[in-house]
């Protein structure tokens, strides 16, 4: 062995001999009291730290809970954490604050179902008063069993939300278009598929995004916009309520569709009038105008 390699083997040794916190990077002259550890398999001065740093470091990646692993963030050895032995209360204490931390999200997931389940039977029972009459609707769920109400009135909102999502509009409306130019009556509204230049049919789909807010808004309003509707139009008609509030709904989801089905049917006349013009500044101004 050369004398230039011997002596660069004693300064390697003279700085794996220096101690250095990785942590805040004292040496043993800045600190001759700390207790300095060799937790992992680093090697050099990165293989000192201190006691107290390195709690300290501990404890900042065990926040999120004392089982988290800790482990050197050069060599990723898992650092050794040894805790002294608890009494037995202490061990009992620790293992029921475990057993709490688990089933918190459960208890939590049953309170959201619990308070959901409720506020269900609760507009089931607003329900059944618009409908049968306030008067009249405590007498009609006392015919029931607990059970069945309990059961039948959380359908009652599931039902109409159901019913919401189910868009007759649309399958009437095709249906329509299809059987339209059989029909005299309906050619003028609704126009057989135009030809393009290639012989096809220039078919054009309108489709409407399904929006979860409109769809719960208004199937919820439904029962009291029923009632409103068979007060205003068949009350001096009809005495019986149940019959005025699922005539009203009737009357209003049918009047309602028809509107819904003719705004679709002009966007879909307009949509198949669509071009794409060929490209001129002087169109280009017009259209910017």
């Amino acid at each position: 062995m050369s004398d230039s390699e011997d002596l660069d083997q004693a300064r390697d040794l003279d700085s794996s001999s220096v101690r250095q916190c990785w942590i805040c990077f004292a040496t043993e002259e800045d600190d001759t009291t700390a207790q300095w550890i060799q937790p992992c398999n680093c090697k050099g001065t990165t293989k000192w730290v201190h006691q107290g740093c390195l709690q300290q470091w501990v404890d900042e990646k065990q926040k999120s809970g004392r089982d988290v692993k800790v482990a050197c963030p050069q060599c990723k050895t898992e650092y050794i954490i040894f805790f002294p032995s608890s009494n037995k209360l202490v061990i009992f204490l620790d293992r029921v604050d475990a057993l709490v931390y688990k089933s918190c999200p459960f208890i939590a997931a049953g309170i959201m179902v619990g308070s959901l389940y409720w506020t269900a039977v609760t507009y089931g029972a607003i329900t059944v008063m618009q409908v049968v009459g306030q008067p009249n609707a405590v007498e009609v769920m006392d015919r029931f069993e607990p059970a069945l109400l309990l059961t039948g009135l959380p359908c009652i909102p599931v039902f109409l939300i159901t019913f919401k999502m189910v868009q007759w509009e649309d399958s009437l409306l095709e249906f329509l278009r299809k059987a339209g130019p059989r029909l005299p009556v309906l050619r003028h509204f609704l126009p057989a598929p135009v030809a393009n230049e290639s012989g096809t049919n220039n078919e054009t789909v309108v489709t409407e995004e399904m929006s979860c807010t409109r769809v719960f808004t208004g199937a919820l309003l439904l029962p009291t916009i029923a009632t409103i509707t068979g007060d205003l139009l068949y009350k001096n008609t009809i005495r019986s309520s149940v019959q005025r509030t699922l005539l009203g709904g009737l009357t209003f989801i049918i009047v309602r569709g028809v509107i819904k089905m003719y705004h679709k049917q002009q966007v879909y006349k307009r949509l198949r009038r669509r071009r794409i013009l060929d490209y001129s500044p002087s169109i280009e101004e017009e259209f910017s105008q």
